[in-house]
């Protein structure tokens, strides 16, 4: 194990085990005595400061979750990004039973694992219908790789508002984008935008702004709400409002850890957490839409109103998207990924998207 990642597994251990078993059971109670404490939950969750984090996961497990088990379950929950973990570690640090229950983003886990991100490709996706679609095809294949290949329980799929451009400058077209320096959050994304001439940028969200002002980067794709939540408005003037991602992630358990709750605990929580992902979704696309309407002044939002100037992809735009898509990003994600991710995704995305992964 890298030196880096075993210093940070000592920094999260000390962070969450004092507070419970991580997740552990708690003792029966014996005939005649007070019932047992309940099972408390360790849960590491989405981006913090975003709608999908404080007016879903957060209130889902703080306050529905105790009530929904009558009792029996209890969790604390904090956002990766403020416990101190980088994005890239999730899905290891879940495997590892470190955190027993978390939010992994794709875009990230997908560096060490570009199976996990195929349903979320860039320029794969341009619109909800599209999504669901080729989501819904991946889902079982997602479920047995995550849980043969990492040890880890898939219990929900999330995603974010469409991941847009934001740019400093106009732009009429993708076309505009040649030698602009672009912040990208996922090997897919970089490749798309390179295939336009165009610069990738890595900036971790939480540098987004900074970078932005710092001149690092140009443009910026991220989530259309999300860029009004942390201000992008403010440092952009220019929105393209073709959708290139969709900030997937997906909720997993340790597999020990899923295990070790009580059966019937463990069927609730995935009722409950297939109702918390379809909310999520739903928020989701009224989002994609309201984040346009709050970033160029259309309707009154949280904040103060954006006054960007919002641009729809035209036609050629949108059929060179999926040129790149076809050409450059899948191409560029089967030599990541190997011959056997070809003919994953012939077998489940490819009869839907009518997009064929040819093995190298």
């Amino acid at each position: 194990m890298p030196a880096a990642l075993t210093i940070r597994l000592c920094a999260l251990l000390t962070l969450l085990l004092p507070a419970a078993l991580l997740g552990a059971p708690a003792a029966r109670a014996q005939p005649g005595t007070a019932a047992p404490a309940p099972i408390s939950l360790r849960i590491v969750g989405g981006l913090a400061g975003i709608n999908q984090f404080t007016h879903q996961e957060e209130p889902f497990w703080t306050q529905e979750l105790p009530r929904l088990s009558g009792g029996r379950l209890r969790a604390d929950i904090v956002a990766f990004d403020r416990a101190g973990i980088r994005g890239q570690d999730m899905l290891r640090l879940v495997q590892l039973g470190v955190v027993p229950f978390g939010t992994v983003l794709v875009s990230l886990s997908a560096v060490t694992d570009p199976l996990i991100g195929a349903p979320d490709l860039a320029g794969l996706n341009p619109d909800m219908a599209a999504l669901r679609r080729n989501t819904v095809a991946y889902r079982p294949f997602l479920e047995k790789t995550l849980r043969e290949r990492h040890g880890v329980e898939l219990l929900a799929v999330y995603v974010y508002p469409a991941q847009m451009l934001f740019c400093k400058r106009p732009l009429a077209g993708l076309a505009d984008l040649a030698g602009r320096r672009v912040r990208t959050s996922s090997p897919t994304q970089a490749d798309w935008i390179e295939a336009l001439g165009a610069k990738p940028v890595a900036l971790p969200f939480a540098e987004l702004v900074r970078g932005l002002r710092a001149g690092s980067a140009e443009c910026a794709l991220t989530g259309s709400m999300s860029g009004y939540t942390i201000g992008l408005h403010q440092q952009t003037e220019h929105l393209y409002t073709m959708p290139v991602t969709w900030g997937m992630s997906i909720f997993a358990a340790n597999g020990n850890a899923w295990a070790a709750l009580p059966a019937d605990l463990r069927m609730m929580l995935k009722q409950e957490l297939l109702r918390l992902e379809q909310s999520i979704w739903a928020d989701a696309e009224r989002e994609t839409g309201e984040g346009v309407r709050c970033l160029t002044g259309a309707q009154a939002c949280g904040g103060p109103p954006g006054d960007m100037k919002a641009l729809a992809p035209s036609a050629a735009d949108d059929q060179r998207r999926r040129a790149i898509l076809t050409g450059t990003v899948i191409a560029r994600w089967v030599q990541r990924c190997g011959s056997a991710c070809a003919d994953a995704w012939n077998q489940t995305i490819g009869p839907v998207s009518g997009v064929e992964a040819k093995a190298r």
